[in-house]
């Protein structure tokens, strides 16, 4: 079956999570997309070996992709490019700022040779500004944007556990890159498109940031609970479980108080009335509900809770993630045999197929025939 991007070339000269989420998901949509990878590959493929002896990231960011290693400074390789991308429709690259550039494949340049061409750079903190040449990886830009100063407990701070600013940037990248197709079907001109892992979390950090420039009051780190509404966390259990709960509105906070919790005089308790009166109140609140979690069992507890419609969660593992019910997976086939992950988001009520995860140069002989 045909998909929406079938007959869209993309050439990406890219390494790590980025672009390589970005041209994953053209592929998935059914992009072509060619793999330029540096000699000793995309130094993603090393990072760990843990999807039967295949780094975990390469396998998810590069199925349906063809890989050919090239060398930049060959001129035989960078006249191959060049072929390629005569061709092609989209370009992604990930290098440092100005490295696409000196190699003679810098968006302006390729715009001027190929007007119909989207070109995507995806850089840590754009190509102006003072930290333009600054590295950027994951764990740092989440500490310059203040990501980690909001996430989670009190103590020692820790990074978000997945590589939220890549993969921020890689979806970003993806979406601007379609919009660009989009108005390129109607224009007939491509686009040059700008990320950066920096903006791509700063956005997503809206809402502290308008905390605290117009209140004056920096979210700080509460775990689980959430800065502006309450209750809203961790609750255990008689039998020692964790239960998040969270209430959104006044009319969940009365059925909680009246029939789960059975406490029908906090519904008028001025402490507890409304959700700001809650959030000012949030430690005496959480004490007085957890005295009452602790006497119930966790099932009796999610009874109640699914009983009345109330908000709640379990606090899983990976081990918990993997027997949810509710997760979606697919198989990919690799060098090292086929490996199964969590599915992609967007579903469309068609069957989907994935492409392999290439091995390094798996198509490079093909490719240089094909592009001679």
């Amino acid at each position: 079956m045909s998909k929406s991007l079938t007959g869209i070339l993309v050439v990406s000269l890219e390494h790590a999570v980025a672009a390589p989420l970005a041209s994953c998901r053209l592929a998935d949509a059914g992009a072509r997309v060619i793999k330029l990878e540096r000699p000793t590959g995309d130094f993603a493929r090393g990072y760990d070996g843990a999807a039967n002896g295949l780094s975990s990231y390469f396998a998810w960011l590069n199925r349906g992709k063809e890989s050919i290693a090239v060398d930049l400074r060959n001129q035989q390789d960078h006249d191959l490019i060049e072929r390629m991308l005569s061709r092609a429709d989209i370009f992604i690259q990930n290098l440092a700022v100005d490295a696409a550039d000196r190699a003679g494949f810098g968006s302006a340049q390729l715009r001027k040779r190929y007007p119909k061409l989207i070109t995507c750079d995806i850089t840590g903190y754009g190509d102006h500004g003072p930290y333009r040449d600054m590295k950027a990886y994951d764990l740092l830009v989440q500490a310059e944007s203040g990501l980690l100063s909001i996430s989670g407990p009190p103590g020692p701070i820790g990074r978000v556990g997945v590589s939220v600013c890549d993969i921020g940037a890689g979806l970003n990248a993806a979406q601007a890159i379609l919009e660009a197709l989009i108005l390129r079907s109607r224009t007939g001109v491509g686009a040059s498109i700008q990320i950066s892992l920096f903006d791509s979390i700063a956005e997503w950090m809206t809402v502290p940031a308008i905390h605290t420039k117009y209140l004056g009051e920096s979210p700080k780190r509460i775990g689980v609970a959430h800065p502006s509404i309450a209750p809203y966390g961790e609750f255990r259990t008689r039998d020692g479980s964790s239960v998040l709960i969270a209430v959104q509105n006044e009319r969940e906070w009365q059925r909680f108080a009246n029939a789960v919790l059975m406490k029908h005089e906090w519904c008028t308790d001025p402490r507890f009335r409304t959700n700001v009166e809650r959030v000012r109140n949030r430690g005496l609140l959480d004490g007085e509900i957890q005295a009452i979690t602790s006497t119930l069992t966790r099932d009796e507890l999610i009874r109640r809770l699914r009983r009345e419609h109330i908000a709640y969660g379990l606090l899983n593992d990976m081990e918990g993630l993997l027997a949810h019910p509710q997760l979606r997976m697919i198989q990919a086939q690799t060098e090292c045999g086929e490996i199964s992950y969590p599915a992609p988001a967007i579903q469309s009520g068609e069957p989907v197929s994935f492409g392999p995860v290439p091995s390094l140069n798996q198509h490079g002989e093909a490719l240089r025939r094909e592009f001679s």
